[in-house]
C-alpha cells in the first residue's frame, strides 16, 4: 500500500511510537494489534509496514531508546565525590528523569516478558549498566564506612524499585509535589543504607 499523500516519515514515524506508547502503555503489548496502532494513526493496516517491520519491533524501540536516553542524561560518576550525595544525587535523578515518562517506565518494566530472548538480552544489559552505577555509589559508601549494608547486590535491587515506584501513585497537583517527594524519597534512600 503506498503512503498517504502528504505523509511524511520523519511525522508519521513518531506518531507511530506514539501510538504504540499510548496502547502498549493503556492495553498491554499482548493485546494491542498492528491493526489498532495503525487506526490510531490513521493509517490502513498496511501502510503501518512502511514505519516498522512488526510489532516487536516497536516494543523493542521504544524500550531501547528509553534505556538508552536514561543511561546518556545519568550524571557522570565522581568517584572523589563523598558516597551520600553522590546517592542523593542518583535518587534524585532517577525520581525525576522517570516521573516525565510514566508510560515508558510502565512499559520498560511490565513488557520485559515479551521481548524476544535477542532483544531481552539487549535491554537487561543496558538495565546492568544503570544499575552498577548504583551498586558502585553503595560500594564506595560502604567502603567509607558511611554505609551499612548487608547485601549491595540486594540493596541496589530494592532502592531501584522503591525509586521507580513513585511513578505508580505519584500525581501532578497532589498533596505533595515533586521537590516534597524528593525530599522525603532521599531520607528514606539514605535511612535504607544506614547513612541518618
Amino acid at each position: 500500500m503506498a503512503r498517504r499523500q502528504g505523509s511524511h516519515s520523519d511525522i508519521t514515524g513518531p506518531r507511530v511510537r506514539a501510538a504504540a506508547l499510548r496502547l502498549f502503555a493503556r492495553h498491554g503489548y499482548a493485546a494491542v494489534s498492528m491493526r489498532q496502532i495503525a487506526g490510531e494513526v490513521g493509517l490502513g493496516a498496511g501502510a503501518l509496514y512502511l514505519y516498522t517491520p512488526d510489532k516487536q519491533t516497536l516494543l523493542f524501540s521504544l524500550m531501547h531508546d528509553h534505556m538508552q536516553e536514561l543511561l546518556e542524561k545519568l550524571p557522570a560518576a565522581a568517584p572523589d565525590q563523598d558516597p551520600r550525595a553522590r546517592l542523593e544525587a542518583f535518587a534524585r535523578f532517577h525520581i525525576r528523569f522517570h516521573l516525565d515518562r510514566p508510560d515508558l517506565v510502565f512499559i520498560a518494566y511490565m513488557e520485559l516478558r515479551n521481548l524476544t530472548p535477542e532483544n531481552f538480552a539487549v535491554i537487561e544489559a543496558m538495565r546492568r549498566r544503570y544499575e552498577a552505577r548504583l551498586e558502585e555509589i553503595l560500594c564506595a559508601g560502604e567502603l567509607a564506612g558511611e554505609f551499612r549494608i548487608r547485601d549491595v547486590k540486594l540493596t541496589t535491587m530494592a532502592l531501584i524499585a522503591m525509586l521507580t515506584g513513585v511513578n505508580t501513585w505519584f500525581r501532578e497537583g497532589g498533596r505533595l509535589d515533586r521537590e516534597g517527594v524528593e525530599a522525603i524519597y532521599r531520607d528514606l534512600v539514605l535511612k535504607a543504607v544506614g547513612a541518618e
